[in-house]
């Protein structure tokens, strides 16, 4: 069988016709709002349209890269076809969550990511200075304007290998930020490098609810981006996220220079997690003068839409966030993303160190292709029963559960 977790803003929202062409399942009718339903594999299992091998809708962490390989090589509106399907039959196709994310401490970093302009290996060539972690009330202040502004998720980054290089006053800093943050009544989420076991423990219980560690590539291309840590490193992060019952937030990067099979592996790795992430972020590069990738061209935004595509039939339930890179998307391509399974944007004018569309633009996107926001805390249905907590022992869990259930 499969769960289908399914919620309605309104009382009226299942009756309007939103999710309208998602197929039948049983029982969801019994009040006002959409519920939980499990519906036999058959109501929502299918061929896919072009004969495929491959079924549309099943949730499965056993895909081969042959059939991801298939999913991505299908002719383009066909794949969009089959992604918009499966949207639709878990999610509702007008929710799309905006997003906010805060540098709280730039450049500096000891890593050798070449697409990105905050290492200290390439600071003389991009001019960027490190600056110190930011103070508490700022981060605060920013994040009450992120809100205000209509986002349900606060993301903040701090270029770090991760928090062990940094003094405890730091990363107790880091940990209050998160949890006065919580307080507002948001989503918060960070991407702070690379975790402990304990760190992340820590994160957990000051509230975090998702931690991004993105795996940028595929395992084979992964060492001509870095040369700073490992791709196992990588996976060993996202474990100690998942066991201490943190929301996985990973995804990865699109236009580096890597081939077609390079964006399948990513995927596949990916859509082979033990859990899916609850979030799946696609990012095109958006290269920055000064770092080894400056002259590397951007990817086109069909090459984005095939990728979102791809990822929304292989992790059916994720959120599948368009992220960095969307600036230079008309609102058409923007458009093209959304039905291919995207549900979720970063706002604001600025991420990390790149530019990013202006809010305003964004509202009057929502407006004219007539989408709605997703509200803070709408249960994430892709991932373990971890991220909620349900893995922890009772005495463990309890308080967890009351916090999101207060938030």
């Amino acid at each position: 069988m499969l769960r289908i977790a399914r919620s309605c803003l309104t009382a009226g929202a299942c009756t309007e016709g939103v999710l309208a062409a998602a197929l039948p399942c049983r029982n969801i009718w019994s009040s006002p709002t959409c519920h939980q339903a499990e519906p036999a594999l058959s109501d929502h299992v299918s061929a896919a349209p072009d004969s495929s091998s491959y079924p549309l809708g099943a949730i499965r962490t056993d895909w081969t890269r042959e059939e991801v390989t298939q999913v991505y090589d299908t002719p383009l509106l066909e794949l969009v076809f089959n992604a918009a399907t499966v949207h639709r039959m878990y999610n509702d196709p007008r929710m799309v969550q905006r997003c906010t994310l805060l540098s709280i401490k730039t450049g500096g970093c000891p890593e050798t990511c070449t697409y990105c302009s905050q290492s200290s290996s390439w600071r003389k060539e991009t001019g960027l200075k490190a600056e110190k972690l930011m103070d508490l009330e700022a981060v605060y202040e920013a994040a009450v304007r992120a809100r205000d502004s209509g986002s349900t998720r606060f993301c903040m980054g701090a270029a770090w290998r991760g928090p062990s290089q940094v003094g405890q006053g730091q990363w107790n800093r880091v940990l209050d930020m998160v949890s006065r943050i919580r307080g507002l009544g948001m989503e918060v989420c960070t991407t702070l490098g690379m975790l402990t076991p304990e760190q992340a423990k820590q994160l957990r219980e000051a509230g975090l609810t998702a931690y991004n560690h993105n795996l940028d590539t595929s395992p084979e291309y992964y060492s001509k981006i870095t040369s700073s840590r490992k791709y196992e490193d990588r996976l060993e992060t996202l474990d100690s996220v998942r066991k201490a019952g943190i929301s996985v937030c990973a995804g990865g990067i699109i236009g580096m220079g890597e081939a077609n099979m390079d964006r399948v592996g990513l995927l596949h790795q990916l859509a082979t997690l033990p859990e899916h992430p609850e979030s799946v972020p696609i990012n095109a590069l958006v290269a920055v003068k000064g770092t080894p990738l400056q002259d590397q061209a951007p990817p086109s935004a069909l090459d984005i839409i095939r990728c979102i595509a791809t990822a929304r039939i292989t992790m059916p339930r994720s959120v599948v966030r368009l992220s960095a890179g969307r600036l230079n998307f008309s609102r058409s391509d923007q458009a093209l993303c959304f039905m291919a399974g995207a549900n979720s944007i970063f706002d604001g004018d600025k991420l990390l160190t790149t530019p990013n569309n202006e809010r305003n633009e964004d509202l009057e996107m929502f407006e004219t292709l007539g989408l709605k926001s997703r509200p803070a805390f709408l249960p994430y249905a892709a991932g373990g029963a971890s991220s909620s907590g349900a893995s922890l022992q009772p005495e463990e869990a309890q308080p967890l559960q009351q916090a999101v259930a207060a938030a």
